[in-house]
């Protein structure tokens, strides 16, 4: 073996040094390993990424002979290649055989690097690749590595953790770091600057998508905020979000919320209702002020319309029928409950029923399509 460190071993290597020839990028976090490309990335083709002296490859659909011409490619205009094989353990036997040479007498010019989260040892090229390389060792952060790495990230990302809170983040999310990153995201979005984050914040927000979800949708809406409702709208559709799902989403979480202001009405605790709705007790009323029961009715208008165009009663384009559903929630949270109340009664509440179950109804051939 050329030498083995970790990935934060590499980088300070890489500040006072060249890349070499050959690494091997291995080990199961992803983000450490995600981390390590582009650590590589920048230090062989500058901050902004030479993308003529770059080439990517992925060891299911290459093959050893286009890997190879590509590392024996000159530089253009540059002094050094960049040429990445991700899922190297997917690479055939036989494709790997044929980089053999390239292992042995790697090419000065060119840094190639394969990365994998396990190889299978049997494997001539493995032995080979294991031996010649740079191993970048990428595994879970142990317990002692995991805490300050949370607490370095929550401050990179802006938002300051209560140490209670700090551990059940550690709980709930696991050791994969991209979920960790993903809750420490939304708290920073959720949690005001002037505060720290709560282990209730976290539990408030566990599971939900940051800026994506239904959730985030109804916060919008309550602040009038359109630009983030285009934003968080925009997000979902070009995730694969199907409109219809996502209307029902939206209709489901507005039933809920008609819902939980019936039981206020009658006595119902705020606790209650919190818990329902995933929120700090403080925020519950403020945040369901803004949903008179004139704007729910009308919402219920606008989702059974809606409804109808996007299961072809119109030529819409669906964007455009939730972006014309979001904009008039937003509109009617902003105070223009006057004008709502004035208008003909509301369909019965039922009706919320059948635009909901269209969110059933997907999920359900989603679990048979599985």
């Amino acid at each position: 073996m050329a030498s083995a460190m970790n990935y934060a071993q590499l980088e300070t290597a890489l500040n006072q040094q060249q890349p070499g020839p050959l690494y091997l990028v291995v080990g199961e976090e992803d983000l450490l390993r995600d981390h390590a490309i582009a650590i590589l990335k920048r230090v062989a083709l500058g901050s902004g990424g030479d993308e003529f002296n770059y080439e990517l490859f992925y060891g299911d659909e290459a093959s050893g002979s286009d890997i190879r011409n590509s590392v024996a490619a000159v530089p253009v205009f540059a002094p050094r290649r960049l040429v990445v094989v991700k899922s190297a353990e997917k690479l055939p036997a036989r494709e790997g055989d044929l980089l053999l040479d390239c292992l042995q007498n790697p090419v000065e010019s060119t840094t190639l690097v394969f990365m994998s989260p396990k190889l299978d040892g049997r494997l001539k090229f493995s032995q080979t690749l294991t031996r010649a390389a740079v191993v970048v060792e990428c595994s879970p952060l142990r317990d002692a590595q995991l805490l300050p790495w949370i607490m370095q990230e929550a401050e990179r990302v802006g938002v300051r953790l209560e140490e209670h809170a700090v551990h059940v983040l550690r709980e709930v999310c696991g050791t994969s770091l991209y979920t960790l990153r993903r809750e420490l995201e939304k708290l920073a979005s959720y949690v005001l600057s002037d505060r720290s984050a709560t282990a209730a914040d976290v539990h408030l927000l566990r599971g939900i998508d940051p800026g994506a979800s239904v959730f985030d949708l109804t916060q919008a809406i309550a602040q009038g905020d359109r630009g983030r409702v285009l934003s968080i709208l925009a997000r979902n559709l070009e995730a694969g979000e199907a409109p219809l799902r996502i209307l029902g989403s939206l209709a489901w979480q507005y039933r809920r919320l008609w819902k939980v202001k019936d039981l206020l009405a009658k006595g119902g605790r705020e606790g209650e209702v919190a818990r329902s709705l995933r929120m700090d007790p403080r925020k519950v009323r403020p945040f369901l002020e803004r949903f008179s029961e004139a704007h729910l009715q009308n919402a219920l208008r606008l989702f059974l319309d809606a409804d109808a165009k996007l299961k072809g009663g119109s030529g819409s384009r669906p964007r455009m029928v939730l972006e014309g559903v979001l904009l008039k929630l937003c509109e009617e949270s902003a105070g223009k409950q006057g004008e709502l109340a004035a208008r003909p009664p509301a369909p019965p509440k039922r009706a919320l029923t059948r635009v909901v179950s269209n969110v059933r109804t997907i999920k359900s051939r989603n679990r048979t399509a599985r």
